[in-house]
């Protein structure tokens, strides 16, 4: 997952988005034909436009100039307008903001524009902008209309101090104060290098009635040996993402309606999160490169409250494997709904037996997904964890009734692999199919030599076909084997 500080909102987790296109649309040519259409489909032309592109097109013919204020969709991002400071860049965004924002014309009775849909990137800058922001949404939202908002927030340096981060997450508190209105109606939220408080987030979580996502990207809390404790039994949150969020753990106390988390890269001790009363939560995604200082932890020990999960994934950056094998009858009561697991990026040298011990707390499980997909052009830090094989072998009598099909991609050793599967088919007697697919591509290692990875590629795709002759040819086998 790539991020970046200034992206589009788009590029954030899934939402409900409305598509724009990246051409610019050249209005110029047969200006008098497209003016005589009705304001309806105009409007509809702009709607796929950039928003920026959209108010240069409303600045510079009298027929389309009210039409901007008409949308209904709005997607405003600080970095589409120009200046020599991020400050020149805020000025002109909350300009552009408050243009937009407002009724067109300001005495029209006639005027019934109901903006839907509001998401707004940009930076935290300095408290008068922010306020300006804050009071032109709540007039917005003042009117009862608005189904979708969605703010992005971002330091405009690269700067991360934790005097600076410390600095900018108090002003963003302050904001949020500010404009309760505002906060009360967001129902995403997404905010990058801020420190905080240990109660901000739970605080600020409580503060926003209809919040659904919320995305934390190199946050951390200002003590960061100190555990942000999130006990929101009120709270709408449906979405938790913590990316690379600085604190010794995460307990999810009470957060009811949570359906998913992902937790990437937490330079804390492991685990990294904690689940309470989370009946709701469906899916939990956990992925890092384990360091030096992080030692394996035990899936019941973090997942001990979340009894109704369905889809489970865990990267392991082909690094060192963080979580320890244990007995199934542990993870049984939390496993017993799960139907999706996937496993991504187990280094090369490591056994993949111990993976079993998932497949068989987990009664219900459909789908079983393994991916190594290591490239060349990935380095192994410094700072990494000293890599170590897992050892575990699977209950002698034990069956696996449900699993339906086996997801393998990215693994070149022949004699692992077929060893692997042969125990697979084995124990999981439903099994229908076997997908033995390839790694994904990569563009940095297609840069460095193009026509070497186009030839390892033919290699590694006869190597699995050469695993799909030993177990077709040993016996009558039952399951069907893809090679993707």
């Amino acid at each position: 997952m790539e991020l970046r500080s200034g992206r589009r909102l788009s590029s954030l987790p899934p939402r409900k988005r409305n598509k724009s296109l990246n051409r610019r649309s050249n209005i110029g040519e047969d200006e008098d034909m497209i003016s005589t259409l009705p304001d309806h489909l105009l409007l509809g032309i702009l709607e796929r436009l950039d928003l920026h592109e959209a108010l240069r097109v409303g600045a510079a013919s009298t027929r389309w100039q009210h039409l901007p204020h008409q949308l209904s969709h709005l997607e405003l991002y600080v970095d589409q307008f120009h200046g020599a400071t991020p400050v020149e860049m805020m000025d002109a965004f909350t300009d552009a903001a408050r243009r937009l924002l407002s009724i067109y014309p300001p005495a029209c009775s006639a005027c019934s524009r109901a903006i839907k849909t509001l998401g707004l990137s940009f930076y935290m800058s300095d408290p008068p902008q922010l306020s300006s922001i804050g009071r032109v949404v709540e007039d917005v939202v003042s009117r009862g209309e608005t189904e979708y908002l969605e703010f992005h927030i971002f330091p405009p340096s690269s700067s991360d101090t934790t005097l600076l981060l410390a600095e900018l997450g108090q002003r963003f508190i302050s904001f949020s104060h500010a404009c309760p209105v505002a906060f009360r109606w967001l129902t995403v939220l997404t905010l990058e290098k801020l420190a905080f408080g240990d109660a901000d987030i739970a605080g600020l979580i409580k503060a926003c009635d209809k919040l659904e996502y919320l995305t934390l990207i190199s946050c951390r809390l200002v003590d960061h040996h100190s555990a942000l404790k999130i006990d929101t039994p009120c709270s709408g949150l449906q979405e938790l993402w913590f990316v690379g969020f600085a604190c010794k753990r995460i307990e999810l106390i009470s957060v009811p309606k949570l359906r998913k988390v992902w937790c990437w890269s937490w330079p804390c001790e492991s685990p990294p999160v904690h689940f309470g009363h989370v009946p709701q939560l469906r899916e939990v995604s956990l992925g890092s490169r384990a360091g030096v200082w992080q030692a394996p932890f035990a899936l019941s020990e973090c997942l001990l409250g979340a009894t109704n999960l369905s889809r489970l994934y865990l990267n392991f950056g082909c690094e060192m494997i963080w979580i320890q094998p244990e007995h199934p009858k542990h993870l049984t009561t939390i496993f017993r709904n799960l139907t999706d697991v996937y496993l991504y990026c187990i280094f090369p040298e490591c056994d993949l037996n111990w993976t079993m011990f998932i497949v068989q707390a987990a009664p219900a499980l459909l789908n079983f997904t393994l991916y190594r997909n290591q490239h060349p052009c990935v380095k192994t830090s410094e700072h990494s964890a000293q890599k170590t094989n897992m050892l575990w072998e699977p209950s002698k009598d034990w069956k696996h009734p449900n699993l339906k099909l086996l997801v393998m991609a990215g693994f070149e050793e022949e004699d692992k692999v077929t060893n692997y599967l042969r125990l697979f088919i084995e124990r999981a007697v439903g099994l229908k199919r076997i997908e033995l697919r390839g790694k994904h591509p990569c563009d940095k290692c297609n840069a460095m030599d193009l026509e070497l990875e186009s030839t390892r590629s033919l290699v590694d795709k006869a190597s699995r076909y050469r695993i799909k002759e030993r177990l077709t040819h040993e016996s009558s086998l039952s399951v069907k084997i893809t090679i993707c």
